[in-house]
C-alpha cells in the first residue's frame, strides 16, 4: 500500500544531499514524485517506490 505523501510535505530521508541536507519538500506526486531540497533548492524526480524506500519519517507542514 503506497504512503500518504501530500504537496508540501516535509520528509526526511535516510541518506543526506550532495549539500549535507536530509530534507525535501514534496513538489509533484504521482507515479513519479519530484522533491526539492530544502537547503540548496535543487530538484530531483523519483518512483514512488524509490522513494517510498528512502523515507525515513514524514514531516506534515501547518495548512
Amino acid at each position: 500500500m503506497p504512503m500518504d505523501l501530500k504537496i508540501g510535505d516535509i520528509v526526511r530521508l535516510k541518506k543526506p544531499h550532495a549539500c549535507g541536507n536530509k530534507e525535501f519538500e514534496i513538489i509533484r506526486v504521482g507515479m513519479d514524485i519530484k522533491i526539492r531540497c530544502t537547503e540548496c533548492s535543487r530538484l530531483i524526480m523519483l518512483d514512488r517506490e524509490t522513494l517510498e524506500k528512502r523515507i525515513k519519517e514524514i514531516i506534515r507542514q501547518e495548512r
